[in-house]
């Protein structure tokens, strides 16, 4: 009997677990970072306070479990390298209309100064986007080219954040691609 009941155990934490990543993800997007509090997350997902600070270290750490479950732009590096400049170039135009569809980077976008993210934030911007990039690019520099190709991505959203969607035109589209293969070259 004593076997079925370690047996349980692990499950029974892989599901609290879940139950709290599942609640701060539901949290977070819809009440952004700050607001949302580790009593609030382990109410929702009916869970003792202590085992947030167990699974997870802290409320930084359970947001960066829960955007590791988000989606990224890896997919778009999976092509030949000749046509990347105009891959990333409509993303960002897509961008600059839309916001992402995922409310937890929508967060991470308004949050992303927050000291208690920082590290957080920086992990995701290289784990999801700086490290991949590089990797696609290979050869010289391809570390100080995917940060001038991250920078454009960074400004974009800071400009739709500040100024508003705006829906680009063909033309802004082959101004985006020039200005990434400027920074992937």
């Amino acid at each position: 009997m004593d076997a079925q009941l370690s047996e349980a155990r692990p499950r029974d934490r892989e599901a609290t677990r879940e139950r709290i990543l599942r609640a701060a993800r539901t949290l977070f997007g819809e009440q952004g970072y700050e607001r949302v509090t580790v009593r609030m997350i382990a109410a929702a997902a009916d869970a003792n306070i202590a085992l947030v600070g167990r699974y997870f270290g802290s409320k930084a750490g359970l947001f960066g479990a829960v955007l590791d479950g988000e989606p990224t732009i890896r997919d778009l590096f999976g092509g030949d390298r000749e046509s990347l400049p105009r891959r990333l170039a409509e993303y960002a135009a897509e961008r600059m209309e839309h916001p992402p569809e995922s409310p937890i980077l929508r967060t991470l976008e308004r949050s992303a100064g927050d000291p208690e993210i920082q590290a957080v934030a920086r992990e995701r911007l290289i784990t999801a986007l700086l490290d991949p990039l590089e990797e696609q690019l290979g050869g010289p520099d391809a570390h100080a080219r995917a940060r001038m190709a991250t920078a454009v991505f960074l400004g974009i959203g800071a400009l739709r954040r500040r100024l508003g969607p705006e829906k680009p035109g063909p033309a802004d589209v082959d101004r985006l691609t020039a200005v990434f293969e400027a920074c992937l070259r």
